[in-house]
């Protein structure tokens, strides 16, 4: 196993623990020398270890001390949260809480580009438009469609309207959402807790609509609100189940040494 796998690898589970309150914000981290004879690994490894903790945002060095370990979830910005995150799956408590918040935001922010798109007058390049729905229909009816790139695809898509709203901000609150989101394999499927073609069924729709030129009615405007959200709602408790089976996966190796 190479070096830099060793350091990433240690890194993680350091990370971990602090996701998992187990190392205390203000307290010191485990020095270098600790960290070496905890993992078996020399001294040099070890401080780029968390030399790469550092990087995470998960400690910061202090002259003399150490690492000390920071407060990431009251001080943490995006960038830290998405870290936060992904260390979070093994404690399906936290992850479901982090990816409640996800999904709220998400849905907020997509559903306000959509009708905000809907009722207004903005330029967009529809052949690109359906150049990627039609993408996205191919993958979406393949046997064993890519989660990930349906994923990707509708983030693009999501993101193509924000940059033609002029919404820079809110673009890149998208693209750091997407970032967390398709990172982590149990959220991806959890996005995909209907099938793959009804997000296909769903971006056709709104390609009629905008297409037509009349522009939905407050009906429909309302019936799709009320979908969407029901829909999210799958998408949570799928999360639920995914990183709950993780939790048992995790569980049973332990119960078996126990």
């Amino acid at each position: 196993m190479g070096s830099q796998t060793v350091v990433a690898d240690v890194a993680d589970e350091l990370a971990r623990r602090v996701a998992a309150g187990e190392y205390q914000p203000g307290d010191l981290m485990p020095s270098v020398r600790q960290v070496a004879e905890e993992f078996d690994m020399n001294r040099a490894t070890a401080q780029l270890t968390l030399g790469r903790l550092e990087s995470y945002g998960f400690v910061e060095a202090r002259r003399g001390k150490g690492f000390t370990i920071r407060d990431v979830r009251e001080s943490g910005g995006v960038d830290l949260y998405r870290q936060l995150f992904r260390f979070s799956i093994p404690m399906p408590d936290i992850a479901i809480e982090m990816f409640r918040d996800i999904v709220d935001v998400e849905r907020n922010l997509v559903l306000g580009a959509l009708l905000t798109y809907t009722s207004g007058e903005q330029p967009i390049d529809t052949a690109a438009w359906k150049a990627s729905i039609d993408e996205l229909e191919s993958i979406a009816r393949q046997d064993a469609p890519d989660l990930r790139q349906l994923l990707t695809i509708e983030v693009a898509l999501v993101r193509r309207l924000l940059t033609a709203l002029g919404l820079t901000m809110q673009r890149a609150i998208l693209n750091s959402i997407g970032e967390m989101v398709l990172e982590v394999p149990e959220a991806v499927e959890a996005y995909f807790a209907g099938a793959p073609d009804l997000h296909v069924l769903v971006w056709r729709a709104l390609a009629a609509v905008w297409d037509s030129g009349s522009g939905p009615t407050e009906a429909q405007l309302a019936l799709f609100e009320d979908l969407f959200g029901m829909y999210h709602e799958k998408v949570i408790a799928r999360f639920e189940e995914l990183v709950g089976s993780v939790e048992q996966a995790l569980d049973e190796p332990r119960a078996a040494t126990a």
